[in-house]
């Protein structure tokens, strides 16, 4: 039977809160093989989930339940225990946020977990989690080898790292796992917005991949699935790459990615890409009732 990794993209997000506990749970409801999640560190240095470097007014509200009238302040710069003040359980009524994710059920009184909370409920359900590490090049206060490291102990502690990978688009933390963590599965994430400064995609990361000496994992790619082709996909093969792009939310797009050979997708709709994969003959992975 083909091997198909089925991630749900910060959960589920166009069904439940992102990157919370209460919306991770409900994804491994519907049965996915990973959750994909996103990482951040506060100021006392504890590894949370969360997509955006300031609390995002879309989905944040502040400790007097009213929402954030602008981007809130840096995750760095709170504490967990900060932090936890703000309620993350549903999308902002009338954003453009909340009319691209109309299906999402809130879950008042989510907060931000920490990557702890969440590998203490995937770990007992055999479900893996794919964190990606939140730097880029433009924002130099944000350590790409800091970050990495801060997500390998955490992993380490809960006995996690069969079953945890590292992502991101800012390769020099995936550079730093690379040389200092063997081990760990490495996805290498590119955009179609960039991929004009590289005329190979596949063959770039095969090359930045190619020292890894993984145990259990081969490298991974995970392009943006706009413009991704055919022959892209066969090329990243005869490199000995798996290919699961994101974020692929549209069923036509499944199925068409699923028949090009495809070794997974990410989505904010792992319901639709169970379904398809049904349809293609591939078996979704079973659902777990987490907690």
């Amino acid at each position: 039977m083909r091997s198909f990794d089925l991630q749900g993209h910060r959960g589920a997000r166009a069904l439940f809160p992102e990157n919370t506990i209460e919306g991770i749970a409900a994804t491994l409801a519907i049965g996915v093989d990973t959750i994909e999640l996103d990482v951040a560190l506060t100021a006392d240095g504890v590894v949370v989930v969360t997509h955006d470097a300031q609390l995002n007014p879309d989905l944040t509200r502040g400790p007097d339940g009213t929402w954030l009238a602008a981007a809130g302040p840096a995750v760095r710069t709170l504490t967990l225990a900060e932090l936890r003040r703000f309620d993350v359980g549903r999308l902002r009524p009338g954003s453009a946020y909340a009319g691209l994710f109309s299906d999402q059920v809130p879950r008042d009184g989510a907060r931000i977990p920490t990557l702890a909370e969440v590998l203490a409920l995937t770990v007992p359900a055999g479900v893996r989690v794919e964190v990606e590490l939140k730097t880029s090049v433009d924002r130099p206060e944000l350590s790409p080898v800091e970050l990495a490291d801060a997500v390998v102990a955490v992993t380490t502690a809960a006995g996690a790292v069969a079953l945890v990978g590292v992502r991101s688009f800012d390769w020099r933390g995936l550079r730093h796992l690379r040389r200092h963590q063997p081990k760990l599965r490495l996805t290498w994430l590119t955009r179609a917005d960039t991929a004009a400064n590289v005329a190979r995609w596949p063959a770039v990361v095969a090359a930045e991949a190619r020292e890894e000496n993984t145990v259990a994992w081969s490298p991974v790619w995970a392009p943006e699935h706009r413009g991704l082709t055919e022959a892209q996909i066969a090329e990243a093969h005869a490199l000995s790459l798996g290919v699961v792009p994101w974020t692929v939310n549209a069923p036509d797009d499944m199925a068409r990615l699923i028949g090009w050979g495809v070794d997974g997708m990410c989505s904010d709709r792992p319901d639709l890409v169970r379904a398809a994969m049904a349809a293609a003959g591939l078996t979704p992975p079973r659902p777990v009732s987490a907690g």
